[in-house]
């Protein structure tokens, strides 16, 4: 793909903490971005509007990640306005941490809907306008508890654990056609997900396991998947990047 070819990238999650950092870098590095939010978001034009006073021209766009039909529509949608979609980055998720033995068929299918079923959902939409492109970036955030594990979370960190099968297959088939395609997995970040986490366990169990001692920024995570939508990264595909504070290695 040309240069001067215009760049569209679509981030779903995008109006969360890490997903509204993924945008606004991918914006200064000269992409139109398409804030994928949830039908259900009311503040989506609150957002937009903030976003714009800040000088980030955002386009959003509602859909359902855990439903085909709905990324389907919403697509179609982003491709009628903006143009074939050349960088993705599938960042929704979400958590309902319970107990494995407290947990509901509902908390397990919910959270493999929204977290693991979004990756073929969305990824399905674009895959062949990279291919007529002869140009695509894919980014899948993961999870560090999908590398590790983590209590309570057997349902969150079998989706982000299944999520990096998903990248490695498809860095295989599409190799060979320009397009790459990588897994983030990050730590605990300064986020309204992790601010969930009840002080005392932060303090007592996840500060003490984070080697430099503090919980990541979003941007730090940003500024990483931005380099890999980018055309300097062409040869990094198939990897799982780990960007956790050294709170897991292997």
């Amino acid at each position: 793909m040309s240069s001067n070819t215009p760049k569209v990238a679509v981030v779903t999650g995008g109006m969360g903490g890490l997903g509204e950092a993924i945008c606004k870098r991918l914006s200064e590095s000269g992409l139109t971005v398409v804030a994928a939010h949830s039908p259900g978001n009311r503040r989506a034009g609150e957002w937009l509007e903030r976003m714009s006073q800040d000088g980030y021209p955002f386009a959003a766009q509602a859909m359902d990640v855990a439903s085909f039909a709905s990324c389907r529509e919403a697509f179609e949608e982003i491709r009628r306005r903006r143009g074939p979609v050349s960088v993705l980055v599938n960042n929704a998720g979400i958590t309902r941490d319970v107990s494995f033995r407290k947990m509901s068929e509902e908390d397990w299918q919910t959270v493999l809907r929204t977290n693991l079923d979004s990756m073929f959902n969305v990824t399905k939409q674009v895959i062949e306008d990279m291919l007529a492109l002869g140009w695509g970036r894919i980014v899948n955030i993961s999870s560090v508890n999908g590398q590790r594990g983590a209590f309570g979370q057997a349902n969150y960190a079998a989706s982000k654990a299944g999520i990096h099968g998903f990248t490695k297959s498809l860095a295989v088939e599409f190799a060979k056609k320009n397009i790459t395609v990588n897994t983030v997995s990050p730590g605990y970040l300064h986020t309204a997900m992790v601010a969930q986490v009840p002080k005392d366990v932060m303090e007592t169990r996840i500060l003490p396991e984070i080697p430099v001692g503090r919980l990541g920024e979003p941007d730090e995570v940003a500024q990483l998947v931005s380099y890999l939508a980018c055309e300097r990264a062409a040869f990094i595909t198939g990897a799982n990047i780990s960007i956790n504070g050294g709170q897991h290695m292997y």
